[in-house]
């Protein structure tokens, strides 16, 4: 089976090596002509992203880049590249990159036509209906990591760099018009991002399922993104070129991302503020939280992870899960404390406080309360 083909669920995906050579034609087809790509600092100076700017001006859309862009993209990113992108005359973004650059090129193009601060529009009840819809631009995305499956979302996260708060934004229309899909793109990520960015969706998908609310199509979305992370991620880890595993990690990623429409949780929960506030990586910090957030909802979840461990090749259910995720993390190089990555002299009042009020808490098995949250950070910190 040649891991090559067009879908149109939950946009517009053209999936396959080699197929960055059609982004000039994706633009087209979204109802760009003069796009702003728009990624990270690291990825700005690479042959990857060259590529895709040689593709664009060979098409007469010319090669206009904003790549002012932070790990954990904030308001100032933001202001800067809208401020690019009308100054630029631009009629829609190239999104490109990993969580940073994809969040933050989808949120160019959802702000340059609006009158009121961003954070009018947090995924908070109707608040999306605060938005101006005739004046968003359309965005192409393209990542080049498999991990936040913002290729496929509706929202983007930025965080609020004065009150280090991690905030969703959402619209129905920051979806992506089109998805470039290349495993190609993702072949020279370093080892660590390959694995922090493979246990990202790993976690969106281990989220969903766990989630108590009813959305069947969820549901089996995150069984099998869960199947592919595990047969898949060692082997990109391995060996980098196999784009095999490469491409079956780009749809698992995106899997992680539709199904967490059923809900996130802990997990989501205490990355959140400990990213904000620590600037750690988004995808590691959720795979050190995991362990201990299984353990907490364990009751909850056991019978449902117990009926689907054969099918993920685990033994022992429930608690054969817990050990596999273990040493799972141990053989992708994940360390076992937030400290490992940095985090020193936290100040818990403010995490717990952040934790509780982030909307993943809403999608977690277990209530969560000041008491098991704060033990939670306890036992990752």
């Amino acid at each position: 089976m040649s891991p090559t083909a067009n879908w149109s669920y939950p946009t517009a995906i053209r999936f396959g090596a080699g197929r960055i050579k059609e982004l000039a034609e994706a633009c087209k087809a979204a109802g760009i002509s003069r796009p702003l790509l728009v990624t990270d600092r690291g990825l700005a100076a690479l042959p990857v992203t060259q590529t895709a700017l040689d593709v664009l001006e060979g098409a007469g859309m010319g090669r206009a880049l904003f790549a002012d862009v932070d790990p954990n993209p904030n308001e100032k990113n933001l202001a800067a590249g809208v401020a690019a992108f009308r100054d630029g005359g631009h009629d829609g973004v190239v999104a490109f990159g990993g969580g940073s650059g994809l969040d933050l090129g989808k949120m160019i193009a959802f702000m340059a036509g609006q009158t009121r601060p961003v954070w009018d529009f947090e995924d908070i009840g109707d608040w999306w209906t605060r938005a101006d819809a005739g004046a968003i631009y359309p965005n192409v995305a393209v990542p080049t990591t498999a991990g936040t499956g913002s290729e496929v979302g509706r929202a983007s996260v930025l965080t609020n760099s004065e009150t280090a708060e991690k905030k969703i934004i959402f619209h129905p229309k920051v979806l992506p018009s089109v998805v470039i899909a290349d495993p190609e793109l993702t072949v020279g990520m370093p080892a660590f991002i390959t694995a922090g960015t493979g246990l990202d969706a790993f976690a969106h998908c281990v989220e969903a399922f766990s989630s108590p609310h009813y959305h069947p199509m969820s549901q089996g979305i995150a069984v099998e993104g869960m199947r592919l992370v595990i047969d898949n991620l060692p082997r990109a880890y391995a060996t980098p070129t196999d784009l095999e595993a490469r491409a079956n990690m780009m749809s698992a990623a995106m899997m992680g991302a539709t199904a967490f429409q059923k809900g996130l949780g802990a997990i989501h929960a205490l990355s959140h503020p400990i990213g904000a506030m620590h600037h750690t990586h988004h995808g590691t910090t959720n795979a050190v939280c995991m362990p201990a957030v299984l353990r907490l909802n364990a009751d909850a979840i056991r019978g449902r992870f117990d009926a689907v461990a054969g099918y993920l090749g685990v033994d022992g259910g429930f608690d054969g899960f817990c050990a596999f995720v273990d040493r799972f993390n141990d053989s992708l190089g994940i360390p076992k404390r937030m400290s490992d990555l940095g985090v020193t002299d936290p100040d818990m009042d403010r995490l717990v406080k952040g934790a509780l009020s982030d909307p993943s808490c809403g999608g977690n098995p277990v209530t969560l309360t000041e008491a098991n949250v704060r033990a939670l950070f306890e036992e990752v910190l």
